[in-house]
């Protein structure tokens, strides 16, 4: 069998996706310069939080992920990333191509809340290949490959934030299920608010003067959960 390793080179962000997305630069090596016809690949990526330390602020926006500091011995798990597959085309050797990684800024994701809470330095990530190789100098023959076939890599936070503020500069993202969002859309109506920021304002200086309920706001503010016509 070949002997296929691989490495990550460098990472940007594409700033002419149509989304949040992330391309990572691979190099892979085929042993004894075997020749390669293509390589079907599958990459699992991990972020390893473990490899890193943190400050006192990236540790208080960590505490919904992994509890109190004094339990990261036993809670500072891998977190997954990504999972992508990449067609390398042939090649003698060695050759360099891009993996291109969608990503998502929805804060229900795990990987999104701990890379929104760092503030600087490195994201530690390992990627795990496995795939299947088309190889043969004077032939044509089908190999797997192996499933320990692994890089680590350490992408700077930087970078997650210029790809973040492409997309959605200033702002953030917060999911809701229906029914709250329907009374949203019905307050929003009644009181003929220009914005969702304006919206929400609303709502929080409405908390703030008459305290309601903690259990259930929306409700105590909006007399129906059916949208209402502008």
């Amino acid at each position: 069998m070949t002997a296929f390793s691989f490495a990550c080179i460098g990472v940007r962000a594409d700033r002419y996706a149509a989304g949040p997305t992330l391309v990572f630069r691979l190099r892979v090596t085929a042993g004894d310069n075997a020749h390669v016809h293509a390589l079907a690949l599958r990459c699992q990526i991990r972020i390893e939080p473990a490899r890193r330390s943190y400050e006192s602020a990236e540790a208080d926006g960590l505490a919904d992920l992994f509890g109190e500091r004094s339990r990261w011995g036993s809670t500072l798990q891998p977190v997954q990333f990504a999972q992508v597959s990449l067609m390398v085309p042939s090649f003698t050797g060695e050759i360099e191509a891009d993996l291109v990684v969608p990503c998502t800024y929805d804060m229900e994701i795990a990987a999104t809340r701990y890379l929104t809470a760092l503030t600087d330095g490195e994201v530690p990530l390992l990627m795990l290949f496995s795939g299947t190789a088309f190889t043969g100098a004077g032939g044509f023959q089908v190999e797997p490959v192996p499933w320990d076939r692994e890089a680590a890599f350490r992408m700077p936070v930087a970078t997650w934030r210029e790809m973040v503020e492409q997309h959605f500069p200033g702002c953030g993202w917060i999911r809701l299920p229906r029914d709250t969002m329907d009374a949203l859309l019905a307050y929003r109506s009644r009181r003929a608010l220009a914005s969702w920021e304006a919206t929400l304002k609303a709502l929080l200086d409405a908390d703030s003067a008459a305290d309601p309920p903690r259990s259930d706001p929306l409700r105590a503010l909006t007399s129906t959960t059916g949208r209402t016509d502008p």
